[in-house]
């Protein structure tokens, strides 16, 4: 029934003795057990000892797992469970792993302190030892498990708020933007964490185009919605987690997530005015001048897609003009860069287009937009230039009315037609052909006296542009009326001067011309005589009191001996002096080349031809007979008989 561990000395129920102890049936037993050192020895001691084993009902049997509710509201300690020993005098111990608030008194009763919370621990596991006054164990202790049951007691936790959520614009419906994973304490897998969500605002509000965002209630995934998003928006979305699959009763909790709009290069820039008014420049504007300021925009946002390039595309082949513009700037200066010039071309139209620099996204982005400029060509006409700053003239005061004095010419004869008037002419002396700019007295000089000076101002106008003119001063000395017998002196010696016009001419000295003057002290005074030829084709500059300068006024005047008439006056006196020019045609070196006569006894041209035809035709009658007598031989002898040919004699 009972058996012994000879080491140990450990006493227990045999193998049949366990299986057949029964307490209504067995009584009491008293076991005799004999303890005896040096083993099997006889010469080893030993002593007995007596057991007495009372059979009793086994109270110890497993204990089957309490279920406590977390946050129970009852009084405490609270009893969960009892335990018994009945083998007699018995010590409990408790021990709860991990540990917990539980406890056991000396009758076996087990207790929890205190309000559980499953978020905490949710199962413990107890022992309960049975022990003797000297805290040994009688048996195996006792489990006990302890499990806690879950209630609804914990809200959805949202996901930390971190930084803003970017997504690009244009982003297509269907998107993906977050997605929110709310977390519940409660027991996994139980209706008190069963979450869902729902979408409680989004900007901007629900409307005829639809929500911008879309939230599955199950998955928290959010995506972009039908309505259209604009770059630079802020939104922030407000999203409800609910448990107990959000049923009544249920706990909630608010999310927000805030979604950023970003741009993206979706819109090409445009010029803000495409069609600018007609621009007109001088022909004579410098390179460098600004001819327009074009200004640009860009509806993107971010300044990296603002960034333009402009080009110049249509009617600048010969690159006249040019683009300036800063690379973060939006307006482009068009300027010149080349000399205009209003015959090559009286007008440029430009077209500039705009790009942007980085590459644009989005549906047809397209060309680029442009802009036309109109630059009119202003032809720029210079004014009209006279020959002479001032002109001077002397004139008898008796000179009569119609006398032609001099000629204002241009400087530039093949310049535009001019118009000419005279200002100031306050006594009515004067007057002056409009075209031609000869100046003539109007009147007989009534009032003037010798010495005297008579000053008018000279004025040209283009006859096609009246608004460009030039002046001169005309100074008129009033010399005093010649005598009846005015001296003429004879021709002066020759002079020649060339044509087609070269850089020559001839010195005229008054005192060496004139005999009279040669005893005569200057200054002299110089001028053309009236004739309206002369002052045409004649051009007279004084070089000093005594000297002037002749030289031809036209670049061709015609070859032959000139007499050109030049009024010398002096202290009243007038004189006449006849030059006397050979106009001719002359070499490389200057020199007049004249026609040479033919001379006597030299055959002309037509004797010499005379000559040349009469002797070939003499040569060619010669000819003919000799041809002629040469036939006429041979036929004479063909018709001779044979034999009356004389044979030749052989040597």
């Amino acid at each position: 029934m009972f058996q012994l561990e000879p080491r140990l000395g450990a006493l227990a129920l045999s193998p049949e003795g366990s299986t057949s102890l029964d307490q209504d049936m067995e009584g009491p037993y008293q076991l005799l057990v004999q303890v005896k050192d040096m083993g099997d020895q006889a010469s080893g001691h030993q002593a007995t000892a007596t057991v007495d084993v009372s059979v009793v009902e086994n109270t110890w049997v497993p204990l089957d797992p309490v279920h406590l509710a977390e946050n129970l509201k009852v009084p405490y300690p609270h009893h969960i469970a009892q335990v018994h020993w009945s083998g007699g005098d018995v010590h409990y111990h408790l021990e709860s792993q991990p540990p917990g608030p539980f406890d056991v008194d000396a009758e076996g009763t087990l207790y929890v302190t205190k309000e559980l919370d499953r978020e905490s621990q949710a199962e413990y596991l107890l022992q309960v030892q049975a022990q003797n006054t000297r805290g040994e164990d009688y048996t195996e202790p006792l489990e006990l498990r302890v499990v806690v049951m879950d209630e609804n007691d914990n809200a959805p936790v949202c996901p930390l708020h971190g930084s803003p959520i970017s997504i690009p614009e244009l982003s297509p419906p269907g998107t993906k933007v977050t997605r929110l994973l709310a977390e519940d304490l409660d027991a996994p897998g139980s209706p008190n964490s069963y979450i869902v969500y729902r979408l409680l605002s989004s900007e901007p509000e629900e409307g005829a185009e639809g929500r911008a965002f879309k939230l599955d209630s199950t998955s928290g995934s959010v995506t972009v919605g039908d309505a259209p998003l604009q770059a630079g928006q802020s939104i922030l979305l407000q999203v409800m987690a609910a448990d107990l699959g959000g049923a009544e009763g249920g706990l909630s909790s608010t999310c927000e997530v805030t979604v950023t709009i970003t741009d993206i290069n979706d819109h090409a820039p445009e010029f803000t005015n495409s069609q600018i008014e007609p621009i007109s420049l001088p022909e004579d504007a410098e390179p460098g001048t600004l001819v327009a300021t074009l200004t640009a925009t860009d509806a993107d946002l971010e300044p990296a897609f603002r960034l333009m390039d402009f080009a110049i595309e249509v009617e600048d082949v010969e690159g006249t003009f040019g683009l300036d513009w800063e690379p973060d700037s939006s307006h482009v200066q068009l300027r010149l860069l080349k000399n205009l010039s209003y015959e090559a071309a009286s007008s440029h139209k430009l077209v500039v287009v705009v790009r942007s620099v980085a590459e644009l996204v989005g549906p047809g982005p397209g060309p680029g937009a442009t802009a036309t400029v109109t630059v009119l060509v202003e032809r720029v006409v210079p004014p009209p230039k006279l020959d002479q700053e001032s002109y001077e003239a002397s004139v008898p005061v008796s000179t009569p009315a119609g006398s032609l004095l001099l000629t204002i010419q241009p400087s530039d004869r093949m310049s535009s037609p001019l118009r000419f008037s005279l200002v100031n002419d306050s006594e009515g002396w004067l007057c002056i052909k409009e075209v031609s700019g000869e100046v003539h007295t109007a009147r007989p000089l009534q009032g003037a006296q010798p010495g005297d000076m008579y000053t008018v101002l000279v004025e040209a106008q283009y006859e096609d542009e009246p608004t460009l003119s030039a002046s001169a001063t005309l100074v008129i000395h009033f010399l005093k009326a010649p005598s009846s017998r005015a001296p003429t002196l004879n021709h002066v010696p020759t002079r020649h001067l060339c044509t087609p016009r070269q850089d020559h001419g001839v010195v005229i000295s008054g005192p060496s011309e004139d005999p009279d003057m040669a005893g005569g002290h200057g200054p002299y005074s110089f001028a053309l005589g009236p004739n309206p030829t002369v002052q045409r084709d004649w051009h007279l500059q004084a070089l000093n009191g005594s000297h002037a300068y002749l030289t031809l006024a036209l670049h061709w005047v015609e070859p032959r001996e000139h007499v050109v008439p030049i009024v010398v006056s002096h202290n009243a006196r007038m004189w006449q002096l006849l030059i006397r020019v050979i106009v001719c045609r002359c070499n490389v070196e200057g020199q007049c080349m004249r026609k040479v006569g033919r001379m006597k006894g030299m055959p002309t041209k037509l004797s010499a031809v005379g000559i040349l035809v009469g002797t070939l035709m003499a040569i060619g009658i010669f000819l003919i007979l000799i041809f002629t007598h040469l036939s006429l031989a041979r036929k004479k002898d063909l018709d001779q008989p044979v034999d009356s040919v004389p044979l030749k004699a052989v040597v």
